[in-house]
């Protein structure tokens, strides 16, 4: 038999002044093991690229008669059925006014995409004004469409290159939900007008 061992008594945790036991000292947590509530979304590079306002589409011959005559049979109609000749004259300045303003050229626009939001020629548009986004192929340039979180604002319209388009959907994806888009009736009726 062996002698037995004589045994330490276990002794109570030390007493602080005030009468309480010290705390049990805490594992080390490395700063990459913490993990709090709000963790925000990590800064990504900013993306930048250039592209026209709009896409001027080329139009025949047969466009602006059928513009004109539709501007005539709109005065003959303010004449005849309405009976308004301050509209009827106002209708020739629209149609002339906007015949000038669809020639004049897209200008190009300089664009940057961050995590602040999308600088257009140095004006920002924050990704908070949008609740959503998606991708238009309709036209011969791809193009994005933020839609607003106000509900009578209407929709931003960005061109885009096609080589900088996944890198774009990504950022944005990663900040705002993406949704299918397709176009309503009166933006269909536009641009088959190409105005």
């Amino acid at each position: 038999m062996q002698p037995e061992q004589p045994t330490t008594p276990v002794s109570d945790p030390p007493l602080q002044p005030s009468g309480q036991p010290e705390p049990a000292p805490q594992a080390d947590v490395s700063p990459q093991m913490a993990v709090t509530e709000t963790t925000a979304l990590p800064e990504s590079q900013p993306i930048q690229w250039q592209a026209p306002e709009y896409v001027q589409e080329r139009r025949s011959p047969w466009w602006f008669i059928g513009f004109w005559v539709v501007a005539l049979l709109l005065m003959l109609l303010a004449i005849l059925v309405i009976r308004s000749w301050s509209f009827a004259i106002l209708i020739p300045a629209m149609a002339a006014a906007l015949m000038i303003y669809s020639h004049r050229p897209p200008r190009i626009l300089n664009y940057v995409l961050s995590g602040k939001g999308l600088y257009i020629n140095e004006k920002l548009h924050s990704l908070s004004e949008f609740r959503s986004f998606g991708v238009l192929k309709e036209e011969s340039v791809p193009s994005l469409m933020l839609i607003p979180v106000k509900r009578f604002r209407p929709a931003l319209t960005v061109h885009f290159p096609v080589e900088t388009g996944e890198a774009i959907v990504d950022l944005l994806g990663s900040r705002i939900p993406m949704q299918e888009l397709s176009l309503d009736v009166f933006d269909k009726i536009i641009r088959k007008l190409h105005i």
